[in-house]
């Protein structure tokens, strides 16, 4: 039966309770070695009585280490995000550790504040999520705690580990199973200026000129542009369109049906990230897969290298290509 006590119970109550010395109290409830089986057996049920548990947020400072990693997304609400971040926490768990998860908004102000409070819970190092956190900010944090950015960042200081999509080879799969299907009218739908963005694009213009492609090359920023091409019906009118990413492509496919414009068998859409809406969509999407889950892992296994005192790399994940229900033959 517990003792009642008006205060949580500390490791010298057990061990005045069990007659030993508080060192040994340490050893025997961290299940060290060293203790004979009796005395650990008298230990624990001491400890057991007084309702004590011990503290290893404690024990991990003593030892200089929190053994706790910080992870800052640009948006929890992102899918990719968020299974990036379990990549890193199964990899964290199995290897002891434990993560604190802080969200940025998507603003790099907010970003920044949210950082300084991981620092200031004593975290180990942080692994970044985001392609809003600027050099500056990643620098400034980067000769504190070693920091691990996934994606794609503008710019990235020295020091600074980093994992990515290899993003080229991405829109390539996406593109080449296009003409496999017998379209040569392919037309881009772009994203943003981010780097992970202006590298699809490089590479669907790559890709099309290697196919002898050049002149039928569009990059439209505006899905109206490329459904009012599309809806024309014309010469030059695309048959498929490889976009930066899911939303974009999410974005395109409602416009096609409002525009009466079939998907697949008037205009086939592929787009880029695998998002769990594409495989919920109907027709399902096509989309480039980035293995989040294995980047999240890689990842952690970087940070920790780091803090061996191993130096920062820079490692990139291979995608796949799933093929579903929104790109077909030409018809």
């Amino acid at each position: 039966m517990r003792e009642q006590r008006d205060r949580p119970p500390t490791i010298h109550d057990v061990a005045a309770a069990a007659g030993v010395s508080k060192s040994l109290v340490s050893l025997a409830v961290r299940g060290d070695a060293g203790v004979r089986a009796e005395t650990r057996a008298r230990i624990l049920d001491a400890a057991d009585r007084l309702g004590y548990r011990s503290n290893p947020w404690a024990r991990s400072l003593v030892r200089g280490r929190s053994q706790t990693i910080g992870v800052l997304v640009d948006d929890l609400r992102s899918g990719y995000h968020t299974d990036v971040v379990h990549g890193v926490e199964d990899a964290a768990e199995a290897g002891g550790m434990t993560v604190v998860i802080a969200d940025g908004r998507r603003d790099r102000e907010v970003l920044r504040a949210r950082l300084e409070r991981m620092l200031a819970l004593g975290v180990d190092g942080v692994v970044i999520v985001s392609g809003q956190a600027d050099a500056g900010t990643i620098g400034d944090f980067a000769r504190r705690v070693p920091l691990v950015v996934v994606g794609r960042p503008i710019d990235l200081p020295p020091g600074v580990g980093q994992v990515s999509n290899d993003d080229r080879s991405g829109m390539r799969l996406a593109m080449h199973h296009l003409i496999a299907l017998g379209h040569r009218r392919i037309a881009h739908l772009s994203g943003s200026q981010r780097p992970a963005a202006v590298a699809r694009r490089d590479s669907y213009l790559a890709t099309m000129r290697e196919l002898g492609l050049e002149d039928a090359t569009v990059v439209e920023a505006d899905p109206a542009v490329l459904i009012a091409a599309a809806a024309g019906g014309g010469d030059d009118a695309p048959t498929a369109v490889c976009c930066a990413n899911d939303r974009l492509a999410v974005d395109l496919i409602g416009r096609a049906v409002d525009a009466g414009i079939r998907v697949p068998d008037a205009l086939s859409v592929a787009g880029y990230d695998d998002i769990d809406l594409a495989s919920k969509l109907r027709p399902t999407l096509t989309s480039v897969d980035q293995p989040r889950r294995d980047m999240g892992a890689l990842a952690l296994r970087q940070l920790t290298d780091m803090l061996a005192g191993n130096p920062a790399r820079h490692e990139v994940a291979t995608p796949t290509l799933v093929v579903r229900e929104s790109t077909g033959q030409v018809g």
